[in-house]
């Protein structure tokens, strides 16, 4: 863990400790010399990791009886209901899925609520698509962009995807994936915000147990909690044919050193304030710069949806930090 006073790296466990039903580890930071521990939730007597178990399985649409069942059954962990009912009002202002919650269980049953499908590309994707908010946040868009983002979500899962091309043949070239696309923008502005899925990460990864789980923590409990997250891992791809589309509309890029299609997956897309937000998490956000990639992710999807590239807005994100962009800024000239 990062030092929660001064945010070094140099960090080394420090023993455990015992507080009220959990064990914490303790750490100590070897820049400033501090002691934390990684309990991110302060002042509770059960762990992060059960109080957030119980939030998202509530925000999965189950009622409080059945959280409280669940959590005995899974976790071994008998919780009043009193006590899940406190956690949820506390923590409605950052998992503010509870607003829709009651609108969404009119619509799908708590395990058909949140579609997953593992893709088989060049390696193993969870594809999670949230059907319930997908319905219930279309007014955030025009009619018609609606239905084009819906159908392509929904295409995903289905035979008549190209998942082929997402798998290198033995006899060609490794793919060419938007991380690795490198290409001058035009001169544009990035903006760091405050953005609730700064919250969202911290307390996501709070569920995951080693750094390679990070960001299916984080992209899980997004899906589960917050109000505007629709689906994770979309996979989309940009062809010789987008390219040259978009070219001879008087976009300004450079891919010719590259192979197509170029391909990537989206960790977490989004729908609100009138456009759709593709988001990467990315740890230590403010030392990596996502511009590129997360443009290759805009032309990629626009291309796919037959949508419009200034429809969308990126941003990579950590627990700390948001950097947001418009796409169009940086590929076309104003």
């Amino acid at each position: 863990m990062n030092c929660l006073y001064c945010q070094s790296e140099l960090t080394v466990k420090h023993g455990k400790r015992k507080i009220k039903r959990t064990i914490v580890q303790v750490y100590k930071c070897g820049a400033c010399g501090k002691f934390f521990s990684d309990n991110a939730l302060k002042h509770k007597s059960y762990d992060a990791k059960t109080i957030l178990r119980a939030i998202s399985t509530y925000n999965s649409g189950y009622t409080f009886d059945q959280t409280a069942k669940q959590m005995s059954k899974r976790f071994h962990q008998k919780i009043p209901l009193s006590t899940i009912q406190s956690w949820m009002k506390e923590y409605s202002g950052t998992c503010s899925f509870i607003r829709l919650r009651e609108q969404a269980i009119k619509l799908h049953k708590p395990e058909e609520m949140i579609f997953t499908h593992h893709l088989q590309h060049n390696q193993i994707y969870k594809y999670r698509l949230h059907k319930a908010k997908l319905e219930l946040v279309k007014g955030e868009l025009p009619e018609q962009k609606f239905s084009l983002l819906k159908a392509y979500l929904e295409k995903i899962p289905t035979e008549s995807f190209p998942h082929h091309i997402f798998q290198p043949k033995q006899d060609a070239e490794e793919l060419s994936r938007s991380s690795q696309i490198k290409f001058e923008t035009l001169g544009f502005v990035k903006l760091e915000r405050q953005n609730l899925s700064n919250a969202l990460a911290s307390l996501g990864l709070q569920l995951a147990k080693t750094n390679r789980e990070r960001h299916e923590a984080v992209q899980n409990f997004m899906i589960t909690n917050d109000s505007v997250t629709v689906a994770c891992e979309v996979p989309l791809y940009l062809t010789a044919g987008d390219i040259g589309y978009f070219k001879s509309k008087g976009f300004v890029f450079n891919f010719e050193d590259y192979q197509t299609p170029i391909t990537g997956h989206i960790d977490v897309l989004q729908v609100r304030n009138g456009l759709i937000h593709i988001l990467d998490y990315k740890p230590g956000a403010e030392k990596v710069n996502a511009v590129n990639q997360l443009t290759i992710y805009a032309l990629g999807l626009a291309s796919r949806t037959k949508l419009a590239v200034k429809d969308f807005k990126c941003a990579w994100f950590d627990d700390r930090r948001y950097f947001e962009f418009f796409p169009l800024h940086g590929v076309y000239p104003k």
